[in-house]
C-alpha cells in the first residue's frame, strides 16, 4: 500500500502539470471503487485547480466549488498523461485538462476511491477524526504521551492507528522503532515521557528523509508504464528479516502484529520485561 512519503511525492510529482487548469473532460470507466464515483464529479468540469493537498493519505484536488478526494487504495497509482493515451485494464477514472493533460487512475484492487466534498465539507468524517500530521508543528513533543495514557497497545500497534498520528505506515513504523531502539511489541505505558519525544524526532526525520528519496522519482508520474510500488530507498529492517542489522551484525527477526510485518534486531531493541507483581501480605 502506498504510504505517506509515497503519497506525498506523487501530489509533488502531479502538481506543475495541472496546477491552475481548467477541467475541458471527466471520465468515469468503472466507478465501483472501495465507493461508488459520485455523479458530483462531473461539476468540475469547465473549473480550474486552485490548490494540491494532502491529508495523510488523500490527495484533495481544491476546486472553487468543492474538493476532489482520491486515494490510492491498496495498489493504486495516478500517471499523468497525454490526452492520446491509450487506456489500461484498470484505468478506471480520469480527467482531462485544457493543456492537453490528463490524469488518470489506476487500480487493479479497486480499494482506492475518488469522492467529491461540495462545498468542502467532509461529509462522510473520513478527514475529520485523522491524527496530526507527522511533519508539522501539530505533531509535538508530548503528543505521544498523552495519547498513550491510559493504554497497553504495543508501539508498533499504537503508531499505526490515523487516530493518534497520521501517514505512520508499516514500512516507516518499522524503521523509526529500529532508529528509535524500542522492540515493536513494547507496552505503550512502558514508554518514558522522553522516549516519546526522541521518537517524535525520528519518526519526522524517517518520514522526511524518504520523501527526499522519492523526489527521484517524480518524472515516473508522467510515463503511461509507470508501476505502482515503494521508490528506492536505503531500510535498515523492513523486508530484511533474516539478514544481519547494520549496527550490530545480529540476525534480524520478525513477528506478526495485527496481521502486519514486524522486523526488528533483538538485540538493539530489547523487549522490556514486565515488572514482577509483589506477593500479597496475609492479615
Amino acid at each position: 500500500m502506498p504510504e505517506l512519503p509515497e503519497v506525498e511525492v506523487c501530489r509533488l510529482g502531479i502538481t506543475p502539470h495541472i496546477i491552475q487548469q481548467q477541467v475541458s473532460h471527466v471520465l468515469v470507466r468503472n466507478s465501483k471503487l472501495r465507493w461508488p464515483i459520485p455523479e458530483q464529479v462531473q461539476s468540475i468540469v469547465g473549473q480550474t485547480v486552485n490548490n494540491i493537498d494532502r491529508r495523510s493519505k488523500y490527495l484533495l484536488l481544491r476546486f472553487s466549488s468543492g474538493t476532489l478526494l482520491l486515494h490510492l487504495g491498496m495498489s493504486g497509482s495516478v500517471r499523468i498523461l497525454v490526452q492520446e493515451t491509450p487506456a489500461l485494464k484498470h484505468d478506471h477514472f480520469e480527467i482531462t485538462f485544457a493543456n492537453g493533460k490528463t490524469l488518470r487512475l489506476n487500480d487493479p484492487r479497486r480499494f482506492g476511491a475518488v469522492l467529491w466534498l461540495p462545498q468542502h465539507q467532509d461529509q462522510q468524517g473520513l478527514l475529520a477524526k485523522l491524527g496530526p500530521e507527522p511533519l508539522t508543528d501539530d505533531f509535538a513533543y508530548g503528543h505521544l504521551y498523552e495519547k498513550a495514557k491510559r493504554r497497553r497497545v504495543p508501539i508498533k500497534t499504537f503508531l499505526m492507528d490515523n487516530h493518534v498520528v497520521v501517514g505512520v505506515g508499516n514500512i516507516y513504523a518499522n524503521e523509526a522503532l529500529f532508529m528509535a531502539s524500542i522492540h515493536p511489541a513494547t507496552p505503550v505505558s512502558a514508554i518514558s515521557e522522553k522516549k516519546f519525544n526522541q521518537l517524535t524526532d525520528i519518526i519526522k526525520q524517517v518520514l522526511a528523509a524518504a520523501i527526499a528519496q522519492g523526489g527521484t522519482t517524480l518524472k515516473d508520474f508522467t510515463q503511461a508504464d509507470g508501476k505502482p510500488g515503494y521508490f528506492a530507498q536505503k531500510l535498515f529492517v523492513y523486508g530484511r528479516a533474516g539478514e544481519k542489522c547494520d549496527g550490530c551484525q545480529s540476525v534480524l527477526a520478525e513477528i506478526r502484529q495485527s496481521n502486519r510485518s514486524s522486523v526488528f534486531c533483538p538485540q538493539c531493541q530489547v523487549l522490556p520485561s514486565e515488572p514482577k507483581s509483589k506477593p500479597k501480605r496475609k492479615p
